[in-house]
């Protein structure tokens, strides 16, 4: 059976989803049993050239080329941004086409109503391509752990600051000079704003949460925060802690609250995901009967990306050859119109390590120390002055800096304790607090 489609922008990940259906469309059809037919693709500029190239009647002068041709049944939107694609996929859907979107901010931000827009119109979407490009995560937690209880996710899910973070850990770049170096290979955009403020990475575990715990997410409540402020200092000093620096997105399931969070984060240094270097992004994924498994791969680029886009094509356009509707993707997905509640951050209880900048005189440790007490704050490990001192030159030999580690404590409680120790100005510049993901044996 032939299935007619028709793609919407024709940048870097649209032009490789033309490429791998025009490339290979017979080894497509033999492997799924329905030919996928390109019928038109629109973008608003014709006149530049392609990597790869269309046949003129492939390109459409409008969307309405799209929308109106009743024999294309799949709308593969591959454009970015959030209020033109909104107003696409609701006209697709008014017109009983089903939907392709690698679009993650459009569907973390107003996935809700797209979702149930398309239900009543008993159409299905696929968005593979939305989370971690070539990693096929989507299709693992809505079928492969479907027996599953998903407990907790944790996911390196921006390759730019993933790339960032090793060249600091490994090289000893600091972030300026890393940041221009992902820019130049291309691993980063020439405004990186969303990856380096950890909100690319929070539109994914948004996507991942509200997939995996049976609900929607209200993103504006997600705690983000970006790698923008990172200190060379600090990743050398996870070195020495025996940690390494990642940008972690987290999702926790408990008692049917969802504790959803990214930011910069300390792993153990043996830890899987501490392993993960370079542009690459991993998924772990915690689930009740099959415990830790590990999702591991290129997050973006146009043919890693639109390998993805195009097992979305397929499976929908297997499904209508067979007269499937949306039916088995609801069940599938487990979403029950409920909204999911989400943990504050002052509710938050993890690690932390902080670094102060405090006078070199003796009690100062001592006063810190009876503040943390004071909010049941228990301190795991002081780092001695003379080794912070190995990895920084300070120009002024009466302020020092002073490295703690926390046990597992409350976030609201250490947010008081930091506050109280600049307010007596027992610390004289703002303290960084990173915090640590390792569970307390």
């Amino acid at each position: 059976m032939k299935i007619d489609i028709g793609i919407v922008g024709y940048g870097v990940v649209g032009n490789g989803t033309a490429k791998i259906l025009e490339e290979k469309k017979e080894l497509i059809k033999d492997k799924s049993g329905v030919e996928i037919n390109l019928k038109k693709v629109f973008t608003r500029n014709w006149n530049k050239e392609f990597p790869f190239s269309l046949k003129e009647d492939q390109k459409a002068k409008s969307l309405e080329e799209l929308l109106e041709d009743e024999d294309i049944k799949i709308i593969v939107e591959l454009t970015g941004g959030i209020d033109f694609p909104y107003e696409l996929l609701t006209k697709a859907i008014e017109k009983g086409k089903h939907i392709v979107t690698a679009n993650k901010a459009l569907l973390a931000e107003k996935g809700k109503d797209i979702f149930l827009k398309a239900e009543e119109k008993n159409i299905r979407i696929g968005f593979e391509a939305a989370v971690a490009g070539g990693i096929p995560i989507i299709r693992a937690l809505r079928e492969g752990l479907v027996a599953n209880n998903i407990e907790k996710i944790y996911g390196i899910l921006n390759g730019t600051t993933n790339y960032i973070l090793t060249s600091m850990f490994k090289e000893g770049k600091d972030f300026q000079t890393a940041l221009e170096e992902a820019k130049e290979l291309g691993y980063a955009e020439a405004d990186p704003t969303l990856d380096i403020n950890g909100v690319d990475a929070g539109h994914k575990i948004a996507i991942l949460a509200s997939l995996s715990f049976g609900g929607f997410l209200n993103f504006s409540k997600i705690h983000i925060e970006g790698i923008e402020n990172i200190n060379l200092l600090d990743v050398e000093l996870a070195k020495e802690l025996g940690y390494t620096l990642k940008l972690l997105a987290i999702a926790k399931n408990q008692n049917g609250e969802a504790e959803v969070r990214v930011h910069p984060t300390f792993l153990p240094s043996d830890h899987p995901l501490a392993k993960v270097e370079g542009v690459f992004n991993a998924v772990m994924v915690e689930g009740d009967s099959v415990g830790e498994t590990m999702f591991y791969g290129k997050g973006a680029g146009s043919l890693p990306t639109a390998s993805a886009v195009v097992s979305d094509i397929v499976d929908i356009a297997k499904s209508i050859s067979l007269g499937i509707g949306r039916e088995i993707e609801i069940t599938s997905m487990n979403w029950k119109h409920k909204d999911i509640n989400l943990k504050k951050v002052s509710d938050f209880y993890t690690r932390y390590y902080l670094r102060f900048t405090v006078p070199d005189i003796t009690g100062i440790l001592a006063k810190i120390a009876n503040v943390f007490a004071k909010y049941n704050i228990s301190i795991a490990a002081v780092l001695q002055k003379e080794t912070v001192l190995r990895y920084t030159q300070t120009e002024n030999d009466k302020l020092v800096p002073l490295v703690i580690l926390t046990h597992t404590a409350s976030e609201n409680n250490l947010q008081k304790a930091v506050k109280e120790i600049e307010d007596n100005k027992f610390t004289y510049e703002k303290t960084v607090l990173i915090r640590i993901e390792h569970e307390e044996r």
